[in-house]
């Protein structure tokens, strides 16, 4: 298991979200291997058959310095801990009193997708703001790239990957497209980003 430094301090309200669809597998291993032990909470929507997701989150969580599983309704997102939405099931970011909490449900399909990228990520632009972080990983077709838009008017910071270490750039490019990825980096420099990001990203609490 790889074990990620843990110096970095991030503000208890941050929250990242990534989403991805074909070559996204390797893609989230590549940055979920990168994070810090202490990192923020992190929700993926990951375009992927119900009965390989929770083998996905579980082999993950064998080889990462975080804990990554397959979300359960209800769930509350932690630092530390990377919570994939079940295959089939739509997954949704709530905030109540008692802060973050994960929403898994049915529905219908969005782009053709369930779990769709761009309900998680509108639903992390309407709960976490300006104190969530998101990036949109390799993937064809355009799911996630209306929700990053709304995550960076939510004044998010926001991320795509490049179309050279894509192994299909249609979500990245749909998403750069809009306007809606602050900046494009290669798959090496994400997990980077997203935590200076996330020590960036404004505590609500702190505010309160």
């Amino acid at each position: 298991m790889r074990i990620g430094a843990s110096a970095k301090s991030f503000p208890s309200t941050a929250v990242i979200a990534i989403g991805a669809s074909t070559g996204g597998t390797e893609a989230i291993q590549k940055v979920l291997i990168e994070m810090p032990e202490n990192c923020p909470p992190i929700v993926i929507a990951q375009h992927i058959p119900a009965v390989f997701s929770r083998p996905f989150a579980n082999r993950l969580g064998e080889i990462c310095a975080i804990r990554v599983r397959e979300a359960e309704d209800g769930e509350q997102p932690k630092p530390g801990l990377a919570l994939i939405a079940p295959g089939n099931f739509h997954m949704l970011l709530r905030r109540g009193a008692a802060g973050y909490r994960v929403e898994v449900k049915d529905g219908p399909m969005v782009c053709f997708q369930r779990p769709s990228v761009d309900v998680l990520f509108q639903s992390v632009a309407q709960s976490a703001g300006s104190h969530a972080t998101g990036a949109i990983l390799t993937g064809m077709g355009s799911d996630g790239a209306l929700g990053l838009l709304a995550m960076k008017k939510a004044g998010a910071r926001t991320v795509a990957q490049d179309e050279e270490s894509c192994v299909v750039n249609g979500m990245p490019a749909a998403a750069r497209a809009l306007g809606a990825a602050e900046q494009v980096l290669p798959l090496e420099r994400i997990a980077p980003r997203l935590c200076r990001y996330a020590e960036m990203a404004i505590d609500m609490e702190a505010r309160a």
